[in-house]
């Protein structure tokens, strides 16, 4: 038989299986993909790494930009009304999205990412947070522990609106869950050669109260959990003081935020400037942390260097 012929009066199930046997099955074309729209750049490499070649992924937030206080543009509805599957953090992240998602008229499905995660506090994770101000830290998935719910979050979804290829998108959920074994494996161990005593980080803003609570770093921030915040005076005099007192080694930059706060900071207690590390968004395709993997390598990397034996 022709390579990609199939015999007159056969049943089509027949027919289709020697199209996969003869490798006759034609390649998904790019109108057939499912559009899968995630609020920002994280969501967005895990709905492609598990979607594949299935899903043609689009994120509202770029790469290197900031989710917490984005402003979306009229183009953000269009591409929500065009989406067959939404993808969203939750835990109050995108205060934004329910609007946009009203506005747009969009019927897809929406996955909250975060679903079935434990939220911690700001105040549980820092112990300065207020009691007026309590609210859930958004930021699950620098615990690569949630990042794995995240995934699995994101394969229902993905099957549940295209069961048709539900297998395809559980296999890769699988090897990419595994891919994240290794990573925590690989930070935990890079922690424990850090010496205890050094284990205190200075970045921009509470973005890292879950890898806190998971790997034992802590992280002391001049702002809040969201970057909407500024830092006062008094606020810097604190953290410039705290420094000098626990002779904390390192200050870091987020890529999302104003480095001039952190320059001052450092420059004010003598801590080092560590290196700029990426808590709520990926970089561009060239950069040091262009996928979530490459992200926690780059930080973790950077943290040791800063942190590392003397």
């Amino acid at each position: 038989m022709p390579r990609g012929r199939f015999p007159t009066g056969l049943p089509m199930a027949f027919a289709l299986l020697l199209a996969v046997l003869f490798g006759a099955a034609p390649a998904l074309a790019e109108s057939d993909k499912l559009r899968v729209v995630a609020t920002f750049s994280i969501l967005g490499d895990f709905a492609a790494q598990v979607g594949g070649e299935r899903v043609a992924v689009t994120t509202l937030v770029k790469p290197d930009a900031d989710a917490h206080g984005y402003a979306p543009a009229p183009s953000d509805a269009r591409t929500l009304a065009a989406a067959d599957l939404v993808v969203v953090n939750g835990l109050g992240l995108e205060g934004w999205i329910d609007r946009l998602i009203k506005a747009s008229g969009a019927k897809a499905p929406v996955v909250v990412a975060s679903k079935g995660i434990k939220p911690i506090e700001e105040a549980d994770a820092h112990g300065h947070g207020h009691a007026h101000d309590h609210h859930a830290d958004p930021h699950a998935w620098q615990s690569i522990a949630n990042a794995k719910i995240y995934v699995a979050n994101i394969r229902d979804g993905l099957s549940l609106r295209d069961p048709a290829h539900a297998a395809e998108y559980a296999a890769r959920a699988t090897a990419y869950l595994g891919e994240l074994d290794a990573l925590e494996a690989e930070v935990r161990a890079t922690i424990a050669k850090i010496p205890p005593a050094q284990r205190r980080i200075i970045t921009t803003h509470d973005a890292f109260g879950y890898f806190t609570a998971a790997y034992g770093l802590t992280f002391i921030a001049p702002q809040g959990v969201s970057t909407d915040s500024e830092a006062s005076p008094r606020d810097v005099a604190r953290i410039v003081r705290q420094i000098r007192a626990e002779k904390i080694p390192a200050v870091f930059l987020e890529t999302i935020a104003d480095p001039r706060l952190m320059e001052q900071i450092a420059r004010e207690s003598g801590a080092a400037i560590g290196g700029r590390v990426y808590s709520d968004a990926l970089s561009g395709p060239g950069g040091p942390a262009p996928t979530y993997v490459a992200m926690m390598r780059n930080n973790l990397t950077a943290f040791a260097k800063a942190l590392g034996p003397r």
